[in-house]
């Protein structure tokens, strides 16, 4: 008995999300800020102006689907244009046609046009001889030329969440069970599917379409466990390491280690190593965290990070988990200091920007000759002391606390004894970072 993929085959077959592919805005599910009533997308379908527009978020959100979408509603004809195949001829052939009849050209990946293709879409742009929505993965204000951009309405897509997902899910579910198949799913498998997509809606509903092909239409199909993680063996969760996903994770994992949450810290770190991150590339971050985050409030955060970083040289994957987990989890724990990053900004700025200070006399070098002549003399060594301390200009022009500013808060961190036990010596307060 034929299944429903074969009978599909004498209609001319289309994916399950080609299928589901919404005509309207109303249909979109998971983008309520972008298709809402009100909203900068659906005022210029009202006024049919709707110019040009960037449509910018990771690949199976719903750009190409919210652009055929919008040719619907406008009623214009849908052109499709691929950055890596349309050349500058297809471009300027679009261009005539649209003087003839309205059209609404959608150019997917258009980050990838070259600046010649760029010119002429410019052209059609400025000229408004047609509508123009371009859909990018990449940050269009890096990725894209200015003047297109300039031109452009740029429109950001968010991930679909998991409760928007499992609708997805359930749209494909009603429409396969009008074809005659019946699919028996839990809200529990239902949900695994949906979190596993990766925020991919073409992905959750390829995979809804892989588990029930080669069933009979008047068989139910019963989902189980086995029947999922078959579906997803080796099928990584989106993380595009050249793109905006690359960074966007990154600064989701350091800025988790600085606010100390160790549980998206771990979620972050196996985001970056499901998605295949070198693990070298992951060290060096948590050892710039150590110093940048943690430096004077826990001095062993960076011997922890270099010594995750060399064993990551020597141990591979699966284990250098292990060890990226330990450093990083050291990093989020500690208590944080940014003295060192702030004090070493303010020193080089000072540097870049004012006059060089001349070195005192006392702390120039004193092992020749006629140093002393020179007047290279008058240097008093804090060993030679007591206390350990001499009360002596090492920087003449450079007041206390205009670079240093200690970090140190309640608990007993390095850099806490530090100040107490500076404060005790020289009888002056040191000086402390204005957290307003």
């Amino acid at each position: 008995m034929s299944d429903l993929f074969d009978a599909g085959q004498e209609t001319g077959h289309k994916p399950l999300a080609a299928i589901l592919r919404p005509r309207s805005l109303d249909e979109i599910i998971g983008q309520d800020g972008l298709t809402a009533e009100g909203s900068i997308l659906r005022r210029r379908i009202t006024a049919g102006q709707l110019g040009s527009v960037i449509l910018y978020g990771p690949p199976g959100i719903g750009k190409t689907s919210i652009a055929r979408a919008v040719g619907e509603m406008l009623n214009k004809e849908f052109r499709q244009l691929h950055a890596t195949r349309a050349g500058v001829k297809d471009i300027r052939q679009l261009a005539d046609e649209a003087r003839m009849h309205p059209l609404l050209i959608f150019v997917d990946e258009v980050h990838r046009f070259s600046a010649t293709q760029a010119d002429d879409l410019l052209a059609i742009c400025e000229e408004g001889t047609a509508d123009f929505i371009g859909a990018t993965t990449q940050n269009p204000y890096t990725a894209l030329p200015k003047a297109l951009v300039s031109r452009s309405t740029v429109l950001k897509l968010e991930p679909i969440s998991i409760e928007d997902m499992e609708k997805v899910i359930t749209r494909g579910l009603d429409h396969l069970r009008t074809a005659g198949i019946d699919v028996d799913i839990t809200p529990l498998h239902l949900r695994l599917i949906a979190g596993r997509s990766g925020g991919d809606a073409r992905r959750a509903l390829m995979t809804l379409e892989s588990l029930v092909v080669g069933h009979a239409p008047d068989t139910p199909v019963l989902i189980t466990d086995k029947m999922i993680e078959d579906a997803y063996i080796a099928a990584p969760i989106n993380h595009d390491r050249s793109g905006d996903q690359h960074y966007d994770v990154i600064s989701a994992f350091i800025k988790s280690m600085r606010g100390g949450d160790a549980d998206a810290t771990l979620y972050w770190l196996a985001r970056l190593i499901h998605g295949g991150e070198d693990p070298r590339f992951i060290a060096r971050r948590i050892m710039i965290q150590a110093s940048e985050d943690v430096g004077l409030a826990d001095n062993t955060a960076l011997q922890t990070a270099v010594a995750a970083a060399q064993a990551v040289e020597m141990i591979g994957y699966p284990e250098a988990q292990i060890i990226l987990a330990h450093a990083a989890l050291h990093v989020a724990r500690a208590p944080k200091s940014g003295s060192a990053n702030h004090g070493i900004s303010l020193a080089l700025q000072a540097v870049a920007n004012e006059a060089p200070l001349s070195v005192p006399l006392h702390l120039r070098d004193a092992h020749y000759a006629g140093a002393a002549k020179l007047g290279h003399s008058g240097y008093r060594s804090p060993h030679k002391t007591e206390s350990g301390w001499v009360d002596q200009d090492y920087a003449a022009g450079i007041d206390v606390g205009q670079f240093y500013q200690s970090d140190a808060r309640m608990s007993p961190t390095f850099e806490k004894r530090a100040d107490e036990y500076w404060e005790r010596i020289t009888g002056q307060p040191v000086p402390k970072r204005d957290m307003r």
